[in-house]
């Protein structure tokens, strides 16, 4: 029986947290190989990349196509629409306060998937092997990644990038939670008359969050609107003026007369954890690892900071002359992981189920911490440098001068 080919590390899923993690690898050295079928991205929905990703993406070769098609996010403004009895006024955050031109850029999906593949069909040390990935068998040395058509790929460490439904991960037996909220997600493309400035806001409502976040062009955003299940299937079954007047009302006009100018989506809001990364020559990045609801653009940061991370994680076991696959040169990347992923899915959950509530003190709690982060500076600041990016073990190609 011949052997199947074999290399250091084989990343499973080809999307922009599996194409990142190969990326990371392969430009240091490592042979790699990038295991998913490239199917197309069209569901309305765009990624606000923070500034820590922005220079990940950098340092892979991919920013310069992504960035005449991203709009800065100068500002956030957040604005309580609760009804609640302890309603703060308006919140407003400024990158520049922290030192940066934007907190991040607002880029669609389909776009920063496409730049990552271009990158990554000409990227030296990487194979792209475009099939679907259907078991894994983990062996002393290496392990195998079995393929639908029965084929096989070696390495000693395999990533999974393969989403909330990792084969992966069930094939290596890791445990998983699950958890669903009563709401999901309305996501599409707004034309609007009045400029957005750059500006992204979050209307907190009963329901959940309503997200306008920018686009290129000045009267081009994003929307992200979690309201009841219920309600946002209804939202999702209207005409496109209906809909588009829908938002407007809800945006209480402040962008003008809307249309919709994009494709759409309706996002489930659940969310995923696992007890462990890592197993036996696999390492879990993205939504492998953990989901949540598409809340505070931390979804695919996360999944980005784990991939960038995780090529620390090799590129130190390499110089150490360790195996990188070893649950040993693994450990670190569990531990700073599993803590990241942790302390992010606790937040957004927090918010969310806050809103959801009708508690009086809930409400003052929440009230108290939003006024309490924009008139004192030094809390303000702190916060929304952890918002960008954790201070504490950034990953190597996220620091400022990555490169």
């Amino acid at each position: 029986m011949t052997s199947p080919p074999r290399f250091e590390a084989a990343v499973v899923g080809a999307g922009a947290v599996g194409l990142c993690a190969a990326l990371a690898l392969a430009r240091d050295g490592v042979a790699t190989a990038l295991i998913g079928r490239h199917g197309a991205v069209a569901d309305g929905r765009t990624v606000a990349l923070l500034d820590g990703s922005v220079r990940f993406l950098d340092a892979l070769g991919a920013w310069a196509a992504i960035a005449p098609h991203a709009a800065p996010l100068a500002e956030l403004h957040i604005v309580d629409d609760t009804g609640s009895l302890f309603r703060p006024p308006p919140a407003r955050f400024v990158a520049t306060e922290i030192g940066l031109e934007a907190f991040g850029w607002n880029v669609e999906s389909a776009r920063l998937v496409a730049s990552l593949r271009d990158v990554a069909r000409t990227a030296a040390n990487l194979t792209l092997v475009e099939a679907d990935a259907a078991d894994l068998e983990t062996g002393v040395d290496a392990a195998t990644v079995r393929l639908a058509d029965g084929s096989g790929i070696a390495a000693r460490l395999v990533v999974a990038a393969d989403g909330g439904r990792s084969v992966m991960r069930r094939s290596a037996g890791i445990r998983e939670r699950t958890w669903s909220y009563p709401q999901a997600a309305i996501t599409t493309l707004l034309a609007h008359d009045r400029p957005h400035r750059d500006v992204s806001t979050e209307f907190h409502t009963r329901q959940g969050p309503f997200t306008l976040v920018p686009l290129p062009g000045g009267h081009r955003s994003s929307l992200v609107w979690v309201t009841a299940e219920m309600a946002a299937r209804r939202l999702s079954e209207l005409d496109d003026d209906a809909l588009a007047q829908a938002i407007e009302t809800q945006a209480q006009a402040m962008l003008g007369a809307m249309r919709i100018d994009g494709p759409r989506g309706l996002v489930p809001m659940r969310g995923l954890s696992v007890a462990s990364p890592v197993a036996d020559r696999l390492a879990l990045v993205g939504e492998a690892a953990h989901v949540f609801p598409p809340i505070g653009a931390q979804g695919l940061n996360l999944g980005l900071r784990d991939a960038a991370a995780l090529r620390d994680a090799v590129l130190g076991a390499r110089s150490d002359g360790r195996d990188p696959g070893s649950r040993q040169a693994l450990a670190g990347f569990a531990r700073s992981r599993s803590r990241d992923a942790r302390l992010r899915t606790a937040a957004v959950d927090l918010l969310n189920r806050s809103l959801l509530t009708g508690l009086v003190p809930v409400d003052a709690l929440r009230g108290i911490g939003l006024i309490a982060m924009t008139s004192i500076a030094p809390l303000r600041r702190i916060v929304m440098r952890e918002g960008v990016l954790p201070r504490m073990g950034a990953p190597a190609l996220m620091r400022a001068g990555a490169g």
